[in-house]
């Protein structure tokens, strides 16, 4: 093999941005960027995933969610005051970024693809959108959390009852040089890859 291949390349170079600039990819760009993932790998082509897009006010949705999930597993009350301030952070983490993305696996039934086997196929789709996405020029992470999956994140998604989330990528532009992400130790190979 000569030179470097494209497709590595992009491995190589995918970060997760923690922090982001407002600027975001505009919802025909994500299309774009959205359509190659007709290559994932996929049990019976079902296509159990999609996304959904969260701009402006409905990020605020998603920290008032995560604030209600939040506040249902609490062992004690808190006064108003500090229940204001709660809910206020979990809103302010859902504005970190300008275009937040759902995961949502989508499952199907089917005889031969299992559920798993279908969350595999949603997993795949997101981690190769991020690829695209910084190849594009865009910055991402994929968050998740405890809540991820609670009742009152459901509703704010509008999810089929069938339907649950993987988590979320936050996406904007990539901040200057003294915010980006520094690279990833090496993989210890011995252990990464084994033979029977």
């Amino acid at each position: 093999m000569t030179g470097m291949q494209p497709a590595l390349e992009a491995i190589r170079a995918r970060r997760s941005y923690s922090k982001v600039t407002p600027q975001a990819p505009t919802t025909t760009e994500l299309q774009t960027l959205i359509a190659p993932l007709a290559s994932v790998a996929d049990h019976a082509a079902l296509r159990p995933w999609r996304f959904i897009e969260l701009r402006g006010d409905a990020r605020d949705g998603l920290g008032f969610a995560l604030a209600e999930a939040a506040a249902a597993t609490r062992d004690t009350p808190m006064s108003a005051d500090r229940e204001l301030a709660h809910t206020a952070k979990f809103v302010s983490k859902a504005q970190r970024a300008s275009l937040i993305l759902a995961i949502v696996v989508s499952p199907r039934t089917h005889p031969k693809a299992p559920l798993w086997e279908q969350e595999a196929a949603a997993s795949g789709a997101a981690h190769l959108l991020g690829l695209a996405l910084h190849e594009a020029g865009w910055g991402s992470i994929w968050r998740s959390g405890p809540h991820t999956r609670s009742a009152p994140v459901h509703r704010a998604h509008r999810l089929a009852p069938e339907e649950y989330l993987l988590g979320w990528l936050y996406i904007g532009g990539i901040p200057g040089e003294e915010a980006r992400p520094k690279f990833r130790r090496p993989l210890d190979l011995d252990r990464a890859l084994t033979a029977l």
